[in-house]
């Protein structure tokens, strides 16, 4: 008996020409639905690379099912640390809303995962946007914000988000 091969996993992403901003990342090892996280901001992840965000969200669509990940960010700024985004004019990038619109309307799930350091008037943006009614989260800290994955337990299973406003749930 032979040894199992490797999966295939086909991956891209978005950058901005001077790749301070990163749209869009893929990883896709299937033919079926992938699963879409929103997440706060990127960090060192590219097309070529992985982080310790993006192994974990991986690790969920496969629990779940999905064939492949797709993330976008409330701020595609690239930082290693969120308060890092605070000392950039523009954090969240000039292509970034596009990004957002276009994950919203794919179809599958779509799970907001930025944790508890987006601001409010952001939160409030996305929010509005066309399919942000269906956002989901694998968890709520206790302020109402979706948990971001690397601190969830891998059984964690999808629950309805609700967006803040006026700051509660």
């Amino acid at each position: 008996m032979s040894a199992p091969s490797a999966e295939r996993v086909e991956s891209s992403a978005s950058l901005s020409s001077d790749g301070r901003y990163r749209y869009t990342l893929r990883r896709v090892w299937g033919g079926g639905l992938w699963l879409t996280f929103v997440m706060l901001n990127p960090s060192t992840a590219d097309a070529s690379q992985d982080d310790p965000t993006i192994r974990r969200c991986c690790g969920f669509a496969r629990t779940l099912g999905y064939d492949g990940i797709h993330v976008v960010n409330l701020y595609a700024y690239r930082a290693t640390r969120p308060q890092d985004l605070w000392t950039v004019d523009d954090p969240v990038g000039p292509e970034n809303d596009t990004a957002l619109r276009v994950a919203l309307g794919r179809p599958g799930l779509v799970i907001a995962a930025w944790g508890a350091n987006a601001r409010l008037d952001r939160v409030r943006q996305v929010a509005a946007m066309p399919g942000s009614n269906r956002l989901l989260c694998l968890g709520i800290t206790k302020n109402g914000a979706p948990r971001h994955p690397l601190y969830l337990r891998a059984d964690s299973e999808p629950v309805p988000w609700v967006a803040v406003v006026g700051g509660k749930p």
